[in-house]
């Protein structure tokens, strides 16, 4: 009768019944036997270097490969350091897998190296979390890992593995193999609720759909696009439903950026929100106090957060929209969609300027277009960081292709996470090209990614907006207290192209419009991961940094 490892059995079980090809990870001894299972058994272990970005890399895998992500954590420190990532994935509402190291069991209470109670720690950011004490049961505590991830409204999962069942051996044929099960959400409106949502819908007059992860979740584009096209509204896919329907679609207000939609809700008179929560970004409830509204989410607790629905319909976005695309009558919005892009237009006349003319110092929004006439909508971008979010957004960051991630983290405000994103996406996209666009500031936290980028031969290309300082929060200390007192908000000019470059990536500095295109050219001929640090105005101040000041002043 044959024997296997707990670690291997767990390991033989994620990747011929899961079908896991890659985790990411750190190696520790309370989990070698688990590392050592992914070599017998042929999965790709990532190793990089800090959890933190283990479980963004993760969470960008779940949405880039519309899989589960998995990640692997020793215990103490590896998981203390991971709990942002994981937190980050709650409220992204991402399946992530996390898999953690323990102390012995037979060490509790004892003092034992790395001992605290890890599972009561992650309970509240996690859908479901647990500790497997029988090697014969870890693949069933995986299938139960695995399923809960993906089920409903997804969400990271946690599941504690102590080296007492990892190290230890056990009969291979007595160990149930639990097949892969994904229960498909499918839960439908009442009819009158379809019907009720018809009619708001059929009386718009100035309508607009804005759609979010839950959109992107569903993976049924084309219900989506049919019932867009059939209700003739203007519509804006953000957060993980960007690129579900591409950029370039006639009735998509996406080239307005955050200024489209903070343009045009207020004028509308219905809108369908799909898949998106009401919370700080939207506002909640002061952009559109007159509209009526149509909801569409998986959590039923959504329909009303923040404002109560005029009528709210619980379910997959994608299942929804195909019965409702079947009450709604066929309409032409087209007077009302030139009135709205006019309308955000004419609020972005400067920065369309400054996309289109070189300056001295370099504007943001022109750093962003130069980057879009070398890669064009064929690529996948990542925004990370503060005013930088914002101009990759306005600075018209596109892409046609679904899952696009222009920014990771909004609810959470993590800053971080662009270098392991792109690194997630560059790993499942191979063939091409994934640009990350990151603030000096956010650069900092995961900047020694490019050591995990350079060994495992994952040729990104991170520009970074560099105006030496943490600029939302430098700008905005500057309208509060006076620019005389900023604290804490300067950084200085740092070469962070030499880091890269001892590292073993590439690494240029740009200080002129002209500089910009050549260098990204030079980057990309290079084959290496690849920082180009871009010098921008420390002056230009985004829309989003005076929004959020006057938000903080109504306190």
């Amino acid at each position: 009768m044959g024997k296997i490892y707990g670690g291997h059995l767990a390991a033989k079980y994620m990747k011929q019944v899961q079908g896991v090809s890659t985790v990411f990870t750190i190696s520790g001894g309370h989990i070698e036997n688990l590392l050592d299972g992914f070599t017998e058994y042929g999965v790709k272990t990532i190793d990089v270097r800090h959890e933190q970005a283990a479980a963004m890399m993760a969470h960008a895998w779940s949405i880039y490969k519309n899989e589960p992500g998995v990640c692997l954590v020793t215990a103490g420190p590896g998981f203390t350091n991971a709990l942002t990532g994981i937190v980050n994935a709650y409220l992204d509402n991402a399946p992530l897998v996390v898999l953690c190291g323990r102390h012995p069991l037979k060490d509790d209470l004892k003092g034992a190296l790395q001992e605290m109670n890890q599972v009561d720690m992650v309970k509240p950011v996690t859908k479901w979390c647990a500790t497997c004490y029988d090697v014969k049961r870890i693949p069933e505590y995986l299938a139960i890992a695995f399923r809960e991830a993906v089920t409903g409204r997804p969400g990271p999962v946690f599941l504690e593995l102590p080296p007492d069942i990892l190290f230890v051996e056990t009969d291979e044929e007595k160990v149930v193999m639990p097949p892969k099960k994904t229960h498909k959400t499918s839960l439908c409106p009442d009819e009158s609720a379809f019907e009720d949502a018809a009619k708001i819908i059929d009386s718009a007059k100035r309508p607009m759909f804005i759609g979010g992860s839950g959109v992107g979740m569903s993976g049924r584009d084309k219900d989506i696009a049919a019932f867009i096209e059939k209700t003739g509204m203007p519509f804006a896919l953000v957060n993980n439903g960007r690129g579900v329907l591409p950029d370039d679609h006639p009735l998509c207000i996406n080239d307005g950026g955050f200024t489209g939609v903070m343009t045009g809700i207020p004028q509308t008179d219905v809108v369908v929100l799909a898949g998106i929560r009401l919370n700080w970004v939207m506002q909640a409830t002061k952009l559109f106090p007159q509209a009526k509204v149509v909801r569409i989410d998986i959590a039923e607790h959504e329909i009303d957060r923040n404002r109560p629905s005029d009528v709210g319909l619980v379910g997959d976005c994608g299942q929804v929209l195909a019965g409702l695309v079947t009450k709604v009558k066929k309409r032409d919005h087209g007077q009302w969609l030139k009135k709205l892009k006019n309308a955000y237009n004419a609020f972005m006349i400067s920065e369309l300027e400054k996309r289109d003319t070189p300056s001295d110092p370099i504007h943001p929004i022109r750093l962003v277009s130069r980057i879009m006439e070398v890669f064009g909508t064929d690529a996948y971008y990542v925004a990370d960081g503060g005013d930088t979010s914002y101009y990759g957004l306005a600075g018209f960051l596109s892409s046609h292709r679904a899952g696009v991630q222009i920014t990771a983290g909004a609810l959470l405000g993590c800053l971080g996470t662009g270098i392991p994103f792109a690194i997630a996406a560059k790993l499942i996209h191979p063939d091409k090209p994934v640009i990350v666009l990151n603030g000096d500031g956010s650069f900092g936290f995961n900047s020694m990614e490019f050591d995990t980028a350079v060994r495992h031969n994952i040729p990104i290309i991170c520009i970074v907006n560099n105006d030496c300082a943490w600029g939302m929060i430098k700008h905005s200390q500057e309208m509060s207290i006076g620019a005389d007192r900023c604290t804490c908000s300067e950084l200085g000019l740092r070469h962070y192209e030499k880091m890269v470059e001892g590292l073993g990536g590439y690494g240029e500095f740009v200080t002129k419009d002209d500089e910009i295109i050549p260098a990204i050219k030079r980057a990309i001929d290079s084959g290496k991961p690849a920082c180009i640090n871009v010098i921008t105005d420390p002056e230009a101040t985004s829309p989003a940094t005076v929004m959020f000041y006057q938000a903080f002043t109504e306190l």
